[in-house]
């Protein structure tokens, strides 16, 4: 009995001593990546060796980076065209499937589009590969609120195995912690790196592999908009992701805590405590609102030497929540105008390190810039040789089908209708995305019960109703217990309009029964009765 974890120990030094050499033997064929997080050897862990060499392998290509060396992976210019196409060919990844094996869906992305695919797909008749640098989705209606301690940063962000369980169940899906580069429509496969967040270093950070689909569902979101104005990708911080809200956490808690700095000049002290957002939409107002909620509530009270410096200062080109109701703009511009909030309508023309310049030539001095003016392609969705919406998405027809594209799909903010189709463009919005997640899901599970599930299977079957987007209204939040409610289908149609306390109550109501799981539904909750009773959490971790 004493025998067998020796032998255990001795496998596992024997797997550590092999990597380390940096290649994998032909009598013990060693995965290059984990089962079910990400496909990067940094992730590798040598107490899972048996189980690794066990697992069964045969759907996986048997060619392996040399070596497992990056620079192997690199495809030299001067080889010339064919030479680079053989390094493709020798890429690790999944094998096309086989005959009475499930047909494969590949999704590309874990926004609200692809988690909401991913959560309708019947996993009886499909095997889900999820492909994305983000291993969670983000509740974006409630991310503002994390800025300034309102709700905490877990609350917002649901794991994408839990939305899917089968990406960690089952034995042919997957989630794969990468970003995809290419699209080969003609041999069904996509080609992708290793990922890793932001501030996180990659052991091999050129690491790529291919899978080959059945079914490919492209939804890689957007990226913000910056017009191309210097300076902004570099001195201003997005609201969009999770790490977003921590930088401006820290960014916001630091400048608090350098007002405090003896000696420090009073303009200085002003600058470093002007927060500035860039945008007058939905996320820009919104936090605005809860910006001054913080200030009025908490930095008043823990700060109180700094509370004749703190300003906030609110940039529109336009007219803010453009899209909201003539009434409910008024309300808003007259509530944050009262909790502090400095309105002022330009355009910004170009961003220094330490202050901005509009379109009249006068400067704004800032210690926090927030940028939130709308979203367009990334550019992975414009590389891609796919036919594009008039708007430079990738375009679709009215089954969200690519055209002229076999076996492709795309959905949520990367994609838009193509001209041909004479259907206006769909805007950036959560509940659009959501909407056509669910959508999809409904076809697709449809085809594979016609027979259609599997690459090239499809193009005899009738693919049903075509989707038909109808709006269900806006909300947004002002802060102080205020919130704006406006049910209209659309701006030139009559609905309800509604602003104030029992709009707010209708908003938390609403977003709380919207959050994803039970377990983050509880977590928010929890968030919103500390923040009653206790204040925000101020605590620069």
């Amino acid at each position: 009995m004493a025998l067998l974890p020796l032998s255990r120990r001795m496998l596992q030094s024997a797997g550590s001593r092999a990597l380390a050499r940096g290649f994998a033997s032909e009598s013990m064929r060693v995965l290059p990546f984990a089962r079910t997080y990400s496909v990067t050897p940094s992730v590798w862990s040598f107490s899972r060796t048996e189980t690794l060499m066990n697992y069964n392998v045969s759907r996986w290509i048997s060619t392996y980076p040399q070596k497992l060396n990056p620079a192997a992976e690199q495809i030299p210019v001067e080889h010339g065209e064919h030479d680079a196409q053989d390094k493709v060919e020798c890429l690790p990844g999944l094998e096309p499937t086989k005959p009475g094996e499930k047909a494969r869906v590949v999704v590309l992305g874990t926004g609200w589009a692809g988690c909401r695919l991913m959560k309708g797909l019947n996993t009886k008749l499909y095997d889900v590969v999820c492909i994305s640098p983000r291993n969670h989705m983000v509740f974006t209606p409630l991310l503002a609120s994390t800025c300034v301690g309102t709700l905490e940063f877990r609350s917002v962000a649901e794991p994408v195995i839990r939305i899917q369980p089968a990406l960690s169940k089952s034995p042919n899906s997957y989630f794969l912690l990468a970003k995809c580069t290419s699209v080969d429509t003609n041999k069904h496969e996509v080609y992708c790196e290793a990922a890793g967040e932001k501030d996180e270093s990659i052991p091999h950070p050129n690491w790529r592999f291919k899978v080959a689909y059945d079914k490919l569902i492209i939804a890689a979101g957007a990226e913000p908009l910056t017009f191309g104005i210097q300076g902004v990708k570099e001195h201003a911080i997005f609201l969009r992701e999770v790490y977003h809200a921590q930088e401006i956490r820290r960014k916001l808690l630091l400048n608090l805590m350098l007002s405090d700095v003896p000696g420090i000049a009073e303009d200085e002290k002003t600058r470093l405590l002007h927060c500035v957002v860039v945008g007058g939409g939905p996320t820009g107002v919104e936090f605005s609102g809860e910006l001054s909620d913080f200030i009025k509530r908490d930095v008043y009270y823990r700060y109180a030497h700094v509370k004749n410096y703190i300003h906030v200062t609110l940039i529109e080109g336009n007219e803010i929540l453009s899209s909201f109701d003539v009434g409910l703009r008024e309300y808003a511009i007259s509530h944050l105008t009262k909790a502090g909030v400095r309105l002022v309508r330009g355009v910004v023309k170009d961003v220094k390190p330490e202050k901005l310049i509009l379109n009249d030539g006068s400067e704004v001095p800032y210690g926090l810039l927030v940028w939130s003016t709308g979203v367009g392609p990334t550019p992975f969705v414009k590389n891609l040789n796919l036919p594009k919406s008039p708007g430079g998405r990738i375009g679709v027809d009215e089954w969200l089908q690519v055209p002229s594209t076999e076996d492709v799909f795309a959905i949520g903010d990367c994609a838009g209708f193509v001209e041909s189709t004479g259907k206006p463009p769909l805007p950036a919005l959560a509940q659009v995305a959501e909407r056509e997640g669910k959508y999809l899901a409904v076809l697709l599970n449809r085809l594979a019960k016609q027979g259609g599930g599997k690459a090239g299977s499809a193009t005899d079957k009738e693919l049903g109703e075509q989707f038909v987007y109808k709006h269900m209204g806006s909300m947004a939040s002002v802060g102080r217990y205020k919130a704006l409610v406006d049910l209209r289908q659309s701006k030139e149609s009559k609905g309800i309009s509604m602003a104030g306390f029992v709009s707010w109550f209708i908003w938390r109501s609403a977003y709380l029964t919207r959050v994803v799981s039970w377990r983050n539904r509880f977590y928010v909750a929890v968030n919103w009765a500390t923040t009653f009773v206790f204040g925000r959490d101020i605590s620069r971790i």
